[in-house]
């Protein structure tokens, strides 16, 4: 592919209007930025709980780098697996209950390299049977690819459709996996967990879940949804980049996955390890999160409220119960239109459009947190109203 190539492709798509360009913001806590001297309240970023901004979680932040140094370096298989990573590690177990847990440098870092892993036929002695839900999130599917699997996609949370899939395939191989988030990204809605489970024993299949959106918010203290199943999910899979308020992902574990993720897991063996000042972050967050039941209950509060008045309004939301809120307008042009109209009146909630999800669901996509106010989501549901009329 030439460099005219890579300029006609970027032509092409200013042409459809999914031309992305990246714009320079500045944070004013949780729930403000700043772009071009004009203030907006944010509804569109991940920091769930207001962790980013939390004074505690900037002072250890600062107090690991005078300790540890603004960077190691090195692979953790080489000299940057320090004390705090173990520490860390035995935390996040804690909390999810399980055996075992691995820092990673990413969530879609941890998605692509812990699957291509795991899914490895040359381990597994045979191509492995992997049942995906349809919107899953973009690394999921991409570690798959990598793993090169052909994915078998049942109905977005249809436990049934999963189910007839399992009973017509899963003669096919001595190994099968299902794959899915617990809170889904561009929709807010929740698996059936329970029912996941037990699909998952019936035809002996290893669950992978996903609980990036779910980590901090949902849970006993705030662990994610797989803490009440424990002993029955594989692999659980969350990051530090959103509810966390920091950056960085992890998989709990069994032990022995593990062990074999630290000779298999090319993000892990290949990549930098974290910096210090990131782990005092993620350390103070863990140790903030049990604690956060409040915050916890005043955003499941902001978004009954704010479906609520979108129901009022008849503005689409799908299966939402979370804290994420997609206002489901299906046209790209129409959705771009909203997306300016809120943008005008001082709310930051920018367009989604496919590839990022399926077309003809172009939507904006409301991330609530902590932080924001009733006269936040109040104020939003007026501009809302008003420029859809």
């Amino acid at each position: 592919m030439s460099k005219d190539s890579y300029r006609q492709l970027c032509i092409d798509l200013l042409k459809k209007q999914r031309l992305r360009k990246m714009q320079t913001v500045e944070h004013l806590g949780s729930a403000r930025l700043v772009i071009n001297d004009r203030s907006f309240v944010n509804f569109s970023s991940n920091d769930y709980l207001g962790l980013s901004d939390h004074a505690k979680v900037k002072q250890r932040s600062k107090q690991w780098i005078d300790k540890w140094g603004a960077g190691l370096c090195a692979s953790r298989l080489l000299c940057a697996n320090i004390e705090p990573f173990v520490a860390i590690e035995k935390k996040i177990s804690r909390g999810k209950k399980t055996q075992s847990a691995l820092i990673l440098n990413s969530g879609f870092q941890a998605n692509v390299s812990i699957l291509s892993a795991i899914l490895d036929r040359s381990v597994l002695g045979e191509s492995p049977l992997v049942f995906c839900d349809r919107l899953n999130h973009a690394s999921l599917h991409a570690g798959c690819a990598m793993a090169n699997i052909h994915q078998i996609r049942y109905r977005h949370n249809d436990m049934n459709h999963l189910q007839d899939l399992l009973k017509k395939n899963r003669h096919k191989s001595k190994n099968a996996f299902i794959i899915t988030e617990s809170v889904f990204s561009m929709d807010g809605d929740v698996v059936d967990l329970r029912s996941l489970v037990q699909i998952g024993k019936k035809y002996n299949a290893k669950i992978y879940l996903d609980e990036a959106h779910a980590t901090g918010v949902f849970g006993q203290k705030g662990f994610g949804f797989s803490t009440a199943f424990s002993h029955q999910i594989d692999f659980c899979v969350g990051t530090f980049g959103k509810a966390f308020g920091s950056f960085g992902a992890y998989i709990a574990c069994s032990k022995e996955v593990r062990e074999y993720l630290i000779n298999r897991c090319g993000g892990l063996i290949y990549a930098t390890a974290l910096p210090p000042g990131i782990l005092g972050s993620i350390d103070a967050a863990i140790d903030l999160i049990p604690l956060l039941n409040d915050r916890r209950a005043k955003l499941v509060n902001l978004g009954n409220i704010f479906r609520k008045k979108l129901s009022k309004m008849q503005i689409p939301f799908g299966t939402s119960s979370t804290q994420i809120i997609p206002y489901i307008i299906g046209n790209e042009k129409d959705t771009l239109g909203i997306a300016k109209g809120l943008l005008r009146n001082g709310i930051y909630a920018p367009a989604i459009r496919p590839p990022t999800i399926p077309n003809g669901l172009s939507r904006i996509r409301f991330s609530l947190s902590s932080s924001h106010s009733k006269l936040d989501i109040n104020y939003l549901s007026e501009v809302l109203a008003k420029i859809r009329k």
